[in-house]
């Protein structure tokens, strides 16, 4: 990042005393959405033990620029602020903007505008006051049953992951953001959640060098700033029972930092999970993680003790000075990288407005556009006919959607139909007799969900009645994960099929103009749906 060290590094690093170098590498949970008191005891844990960083995680804009203020006023080195922003701030924040999920960028062609997002998203975190973004995600999503990643993922093919995550970091880099890729060595092909256990990749050690090290390995040549491990435990890579890679030195240092060359920051997951805690205990967690080469350890179940252990560790020989100065080092550089050797107060007003700024809304619908795919239907489709008796109906919802309204633009002689996701047998009747007059339907079919996981709750009487649409002269969209589609049987089979990857209006807007062949759709599935859709589909 910077190869010579400024003088503002050595000179902040010549103030600190050993239990302070320490306490640069933890960064502590913050949030705002917990009341004053909560904020407070935050504040004072960085006054106290002067740790190097901040992890913001829910709240809102306003409240959070002024803890921010807070928490620098009371640390003698500026703190580094983060955020785990993977779609931008609306992630974590309410009020602020949410950019489509990677599942839905890995459908678009065109990385550029993946680019423009970052610079957008980088945007967003400096008017906030934060200099760290925790994504992108570099995980290959080969498993349709992760519980963790999925969505999250630009999808399931190396080299489209690793370009669009390419595309992502540099927008935000560019733009003055330290980026971290997430979640080393690869996160996707497992089906249990580090949040709550510890998964286990029992592949071998070239299966995970050629596929899921492949985005880490190529984006580390194109100057990636930082790293996060995960909480798996590898055999072939480490064969200690139980231990998590955040834990592993072959993995983080063997492999990260000397086989591939990464010198930027490491960062472990959160040591909080239960996939690191489980069986490390006591803060032996955090002390392993410091051992094993992380730079950065975030969310410490307790920083102070984990100092004091480290502190202990050095005294016993158990790990050397000379490495904590290296990371500590290292922590100085991308401060001052990211602007902090100057310090700033964050201005409170007009944040809100900041951070919903019109280039951005703009460039969500553009995203929507460019991601759209059809899997079915092309001819289908351009010959409906306007004027013709159309039923538009939305599934999975309580009332009328945007997709509706949208497609009756181009559909003047419409009526629409609701049905909710736990709708009755007389409901789901009543609608089937109704569209048997129509020569036209349309059916839009809604995750509900704040999330776009796997198996949408849909009942089975609605379940069926889709699939009975299926037969009929229908056209579909899909506003879900597209893994979705295996659990719809039929619609395979219908006259025309929309993906729209996810809820929000602006999918439904952008699958809307494509039924009114306003919009030529060029998304491209990022995923297999096995029997009927291989990665790369999109007509």
């Amino acid at each position: 990042m910077l190869a010579n060290q400024p003088k503002w590094v050595d000179s902040a690093f010549k103030k600190l005393n050993r239990r302070e170098r320490i306490a640069q590498m933890f960064f502590v949970r913050a949030h705002t959405n917990l009341g004053k008191k909560y904020s407070d005891s935050v504040g004072m844990v960085i006054k106290k033990e002067q740790l190097g960083g901040v992890i913001f995680f829910q709240g809102g804009p306003g409240r959070q620029a002024t803890v921010t203020n807070a928490y620098q006023k009371v640390s003698h080195v500026p703190l580094i602020i983060a955020n785990d922003g993977e779609w931008g701030l609306g992630m974590r924040l309410d009020s602020t903007i949410s950019f489509p999920y990677q599942m839905t960028l890995g459908a678009i062609q065109n990385k550029d505008l993946i680019y423009k997002m970052g610079q957008e998203v980088a945007k967003d975190f400096k008017r906030m006051g934060m200099q760290m973004n925790l994504a992108p995600d570099a995980d290959i999503n080969n498993n349709a049953k992760n519980p963790v990643i999925n969505y999250r993922s630009f999808g399931e093919n190396k080299y489209n992951v690793a370009t669009k995550a390419a595309a992502y970091m540099k927008g935000m880099q560019d733009g003055g953001l330290l980026t971290t890729l997430k979640h080393f060595p690869g996160h996707g092909d497992t089906d249990v959640d580090s949040h709550y256990d510890l998964p286990q990749l029992t592949f071998s050690a070239a299966r995970l060098d050629s596929l899921e090290m492949y985005p880490f390995k190529e984006l580390i040549k194109q100057g990636a700033s930082g790293i996060m491990i995960a909480h798996m435990n590898i055999p072939s890579l480490d064969n200690t029972p139980n231990l998590p890679s955040t834990l592993s030195k072959p993995i983080v240092t063997g492999i990260l930092k000397e086989k591939l060359g990464f010198k930027g920051l490491i960062i472990s997951d959160a040591m909080d999970m239960k996939g690191v805690v489980k069986y490390f205990k006591n803060g032996e967690a955090d002390l392993l993680g410091i051992i094993a080469g992380n730079d950065i350890l975030e969310l410490s179940e307790n920083s102070d003790r984990a100092i004091n252990l480290v502190r202990k560790a050095v005294r016993q020989n158990r790990i050397d000075i000379k490495t904590i100065d290296e990371s500590v080092r290292k922590i100085l550089t991308a401060k001052y990288w990211a602007g902090l050797n100057k310090r700033d107060t964050i201005v409170t007003q007009g944040i809100i407005a900041g951070v919903n700024r019109n280039s951005s809304n703009a460039l969500v619908q553009e995203l929507a556009n460019a991601s759209v795919t059809l899997l079915k239907g092309k001819n289908y489709i351009k010959n409906m006919i306007p004027i013709r008796r159309t039923a538009i109906i939305s599934i999975g919802v309580p009332s009328v959607t945007k997709f509706q309204k949208e497609v009756s633009k181009g559909f003047y002689n419409s009526v629409y139909y609701v049905l909710d996701k736990d709708a009755n047998a007389t409901q789901i009747s009543n609608i089937a007799r109704e569209i048997g007059a129509f020569d036209q339907v349309i059916v839009g079919i809604h995750d509900s969900r704040a999330r776009p996981g796997n198996n949408i709750p849909l009942n089975a009487g609605v379940k069926n009645f889709i699939k009975e649409l299926t037969t009929k002269n229908s056209v579909f969209a899909l506003f879900a994960n597209p893994y979705n589609l295996a659990g719809l049987p039929g619609l395979e089979n219908s006259k025309g099929l929309v993906i729209g990857y996810q809820k929000e209006d602006y999918m439904q807007i952008s699958a809307a103009a494509v039924i009114n062949n306003r919009l030529v759709p060029t998304g491209k599935l990022p995923v297999s749906i096995l029997p009927n859709y291989k990665f790369g589909d999109g007509l």
